[in-house]
């Protein structure tokens, strides 16, 4: 969460300061990784008019722009500059948005693949690009309802001078009374738990499936259900990531110091590590794909093997 970003404290950065340059270095790689990757997608038909490519590209872009968000609220935060709380509240929104997006599109990319395994006959007309465009908006539409209700919650709470302010950004800023921060919570742990119980159906009945298939569809469903193991274990670590601020507050009342590795680690860990998986499991998994990317990455040299 964007609120891992927060590293203060004007008498330790010189201790954190090694750990900044890593997370800059970090986020500077996996940026142009994804890069490349959504550059793939958008040069072959193939990909931009199949559906789980399209998802895929979207989970690229919500995962980019998390990244470069969450680096910019980190260096702001580092530096301790300051801005109007209303720009802040603008940014902040952006964010939490985009936070909810990349679990949200993982697990329409999961439904994506029970409907290839388990209904491979209507796969063709449930996965048109029509479909998959409407999929998007409601992607977006569901992943707004959290950011909406944490708003409203704000606004009832906060203010009018409140807005006036100067404060580091941080999504922490809506947080004026501490049953906001669990209503929050609530909210997204909801939201994770019906994307569980989606992903849950879904491995339950490919592996049915998988148990009675031979041959090469066997191979291919075998595939897929590890696809869903994947998509699981991003999941998991997006939700524990809502959990941190919990674990973080606790920890502050032992010691600073290991508050502020503490704090680190959950960054690096549940914030950069789910957002570098997806070109992990469809970027370099998918032989189609790969092959493709090679074939970008070192300007054709591998095309005749595509």
């Amino acid at each position: 969460m964007a609120n891992n970003n927060s590293f203060v404290g004007n008498s330790s950065r010189q201790q954190i300061n090694g750990q900044v340059i890593i997370v800059q270095i970090l986020v500077m790689i996996f940026l142009c990784i994804n890069f490349l990757l959504i550059v793939t997608v958008f040069k072959k038909e193939c990909f931009y008019r199949t559906t789980r490519y399209i998802l895929f590209a979207v989970t690229l872009l919500s995962d980019s722009f998390m990244l470069f968000m969450s680096n910019v609220l980190l260096i702001l935060s580092y530096f301790q500059i300051a801005m109007h709380v209303w720009l802040c509240i603008i940014i902040s929104v952006v964010v939490l948005v985009y936070l909810i997006i990349t679990p949200v599109t993982l697990t329409a990319m999961t439904l994506e693949r029970y409907v290839a395994i388990c209904m491979p006959l209507r796969h063709g007309e449930l996965c048109t690009t029509r479909r998959t465009v409407y999929c998007i908006l409601i992607i977006h539409a569901l992943s707004s309802v959290p950011c909406f209700i944490v708003l409203a919650v704000f606004f009832a709470s906060a203010y009018l001078k409140f807005y006036k302010q100067y404060q580091i950004c941080s999504v922490e800023i809506f947080i004026l009374h501490r049953w906001q921060g669990h209503l929050r919570s609530a909210v997204h742990q909801f939201y994770f738990l019906i994307m569980c119980i989606t992903i849950v159906f879904s491995y339950v009945k490919i592996i049915k499936i998988a148990k009675t298939a031979s041959g090469e569809n066997r191979k291919s469903i075998w595939k897929g259900l590890r696809t869903v193991i994947l998509h699981a274990f991003q999941l998991l670590l997006c939700l524990i990531q809502l959990w941190c601020p919990f674990i973080e507050a606790a920890v502050l009342q032992i010691n600073v110091t290991l508050f502020r590795n503490v704090r680190y680690f959950n960054y690096i860990v549940f914030n950069l590590v789910p957002r570098c998986l997806s070109p992990l499991i469809y970027g370099l998994r998918d032989e189609k794909f790969f092959l493709t990317l090679k074939s970008y990455a070192f300007f054709g040299s591998y095309k005749r093997n595509i």
